[in-house]
């Protein structure tokens, strides 16, 4: 799909490699938010696509039929908070924003929260709003904290607007969980099963080739409509660690299963 998020970029490089792959009937679907997402993958409308680990958990224990394919990058969102905001603890009765509650954002803050006791529902005043934009609310002050995807935090970076709370691609133990899965329809996972090796192969050349060439990865973006600030796409193509996806199994080591309760040996507090 064509979504904002620029970390979603090894599936928006691909086509050329979908192309060496034999495939010769591709097209992007346009969606905005998780819930597009979500309704596009369970209902066939689209085959395969990045998304949150988090949201295909919750898909799939709602009885979604998706089949999560391969572990893509970790690392790209950033948590930004005000002044006195040094921790996730100290969210605690503070005003976050989000698109919508089971949104990605929402869903990543909640992990967060929940991994160092604070109970997300009550502690935490969920400010939801997709215009103005959660960046946008932060930016004007009317929000405490807001979690931002790329292009996101490298805009709120260059305008030198809050700071970093939690950055998972360096803080443990999120920068040790895949962030973004490949998954695909199910029904089409199990009746093109060949097909549905050569889309991984190609997708994970993907996000090689975001690792290797960012350069061309940011200018590939740029002409393919996904964005019009190269800056800020090659900043995220240096800043996503792409290069990861070898170094962790899938099926051990994902946000999905923070989602569903469980806990890494790491217990800080950031």
């Amino acid at each position: 799909m064509r979504t904002p998020s620029l970390c979603h970029a090894p599936q928006f490089v691909v086509e050329d490699l979908l192309w060496q792959e034999g495939f010769t009937d591709i097209k992007y679907v346009s969606g905005a938010s998780s819930a597009d997402i979500n309704e596009a993958i369970v209902s066939g409308k689209v085959d395969f696509n990045l998304h949150f680990a988090p949201q295909w958990a919750s898909i799939i224990d709602g009885g979604g039929a998706v089949t999560v394919l391969a572990g893509v990058h970790v690392g790209c969102f950033e948590l930004f908070g005000k002044a006195g905001i040094r921790s996730i603890a100290d969210l605690k009765g503070k005003a976050v924003g989000v698109a919508a509650l089971g949104s990605s954002d929402h869903l990543f803050v909640s992990v967060m929260a929940a991994h160092i006791g604070l109970d997300p529902a009550n502690d935490i005043h969920w400010v939801t709003s997709q215009s103005p934009t959660p960046a946008e609310l932060f930016a004007d002050g009317k929000i405490d904290a807001c979690l931002g995807l790329p292009p996101v935090p490298q805009e709120l970076r260059a305008r030198n607007i809050g700071h970093v709370v939690v950055n998972s691609a360096m803080d443990r133990p999120w920068s040790e969980y895949f962030c973004c899965m490949l998954a695909g329809n199910r029904e089409y996972v199990r009746k093109y099963s060949a097909a549905t090796k050569r889309v991984v192969r190609a997708i994970l050349k993907g996000a090689d080739l975001c690792a290797s060439e960012p350069a061309l990865a940011a200018q590939t973006l740029i002409e393919g409509g996904f964005t019009s600030r190269y800056d800020y796409a090659l900043q995220t193509m240096r800043d996503v660690p792409y290069d990861k996806w070898r170094e962790y199994d899938p099926e051990d080591y994902t946000l999905g299963d923070c989602w569903r309760g469980r806990r890494g040996t790491d217990q800080s507090t950031r």
